[in-house]
């Protein structure tokens, strides 16, 4: 055809179709031996940078990877993470595995994900396929910091990593900060002008609530404002956020009322704008309320639009996956748990007194 150069027929000849493409094909395009061509691609032997330069760009105009059953068998690895986890509706492990993935495919690893409960015989045959498609490391996420899967991790062959979960003694484990995100929630209700600020949360015995309650009351020390009341401790839903805004705000109730809400998740935050909005009460005019979570199919679809903290799932699982990999090629990772950091996403429920939201 006119215009189609040589570059463009090698990279697709006539007749392949969707073969398969190989090192050959690399290795014909960038004018190097096929040994050169695999060196080049695996960061080995010894050439000039422009040559491996050439053959990865050839790689990439062609869309090549590597054959990971080959790799394994010079490696012997499997270029696979399994991933065990007993959040079986995937709140939390979803965007930790996708965080994961996008930090492994570069290095043309894949996840192997296994979701169960609270069966303890359904875990331990989720570990045990794991264990036969070998791979090379194992990453047990969670639903809640302080509680991990139904069965001990038996002594394993590979590097086990902990990711939102509870973190044995000499492991390696990674948790939202918490203490930081609610330190960033309650900072922004100061900053916009709050002064009485309530705190509505989860069941007592989560050590999130109580990390997250400790976050709020340190801001208002720092602040040298009381808080308004104790720390209300709950379910993690929004009829619980909604039942306790009504009696919060119960017109025989108390004269002083709290004008800003530090909520331990968005399904509460959502409940106590729903029971708010019932009595009459205007947020963010009257009363600003922020949330923790950032679960985007409560906040951005609660009236007005949530202000939230976002627990980073995904970069935690990035980070994970890079201490994965560190421990796969025999570099030191610290033991212990990581606290990653939180970001506050600010909406419209949080504004100064008086705020109208257009």
């Amino acid at each position: 055809m006119p215009g189609e150069g040589p570059e463009q027929s090698k990279a697709a000849p006539a007749g392949r179709g969707l073969a398969r493409v190989t090192i050959r094909d690399v290795a014909e395009m960038a004018g190097v031996s096929v040994t050169t061509a695999s060196r080049a691609l695996n960061d080995t032997g010894r050439m000039t940078e422009a040559t491996r330069e050439k053959v990865r760009a050839a790689a990439d105009q062609l869309g090549y990877r590597p054959n990971s059953m080959a790799r394994g068998l010079v490696s012997r690895r499997s270029f696979t993470l399994g991933l065990l986890t007993n959040d079986s509706y995937g709140r939390f492990t979803l965007p930790i595995a996708a965080g994961l993935s996008s930090g492994m495919v570069d290095r043309g690893v894949s996840v192997f994900l296994c979701a169960g409960e609270k069966d303890a015989e359904r875990t331990r045959l989720d570990l045990q396929a794991m264990e036969e498609k070998c791979v090379d490391g194992l990453i047990v996420a969670g639903k809640r910091i302080d509680r991990g899967l139904p069965i001990d991790i038996p002594h394993q062959r590979v590097p086990v990593i902990y990711v939102n979960s509870a973190c044995p003694p000499g492991a390696v484990g990674f948790v939202p900060d918490d203490i930081g995100g609610a330190r960033a929630a309650v900072a922004h209700l100061v900053a916009v002008g709050r002064q009485r600020i309530a705190h509505i949360t989860g069941p007592r015995q989560f050590a999130a609530t109580a990390l997250r309650a400790q976050g709020w009351r340190e801001i208002l020390e720092e602040h040298e404002l009381a808080p308004f009341g104790e720390a209300l401790f709950g379910e993690w839903s929004e009829d619980f956020g909604y039942r306790t805004a009504q009696t919060m705000f119960d017109p025989d109730g108390p004269a002083e009322r709290p004008d800003g809400i530090f909520c331990g998740n968005d399904q509460i935050a959502r409940g106590v704008i729903d029971g708010l909005t019932l009595l009459g009460l205007r947020v963010p005019d009257d009363i600003s309320v922020v949330g923790f979570d950032n679960w985007e199919i409560f906040a951005k679809a609660t009236r007005p639009p949530l202000t939230t903290v976002d627990m980073g799932l995904f970069d935690l699982g990035q980070t994970a996956g890079q201490a994965m990999l560190d421990l796969i090629d025999g570099k030191p990772v610290e033991p212990g748990i990581t606290r990653t950091p939180c970001r506050l996403v600010v909406r419209e429920s949080s504004a100064p007194p008086g705020h109208r939201p257009l």
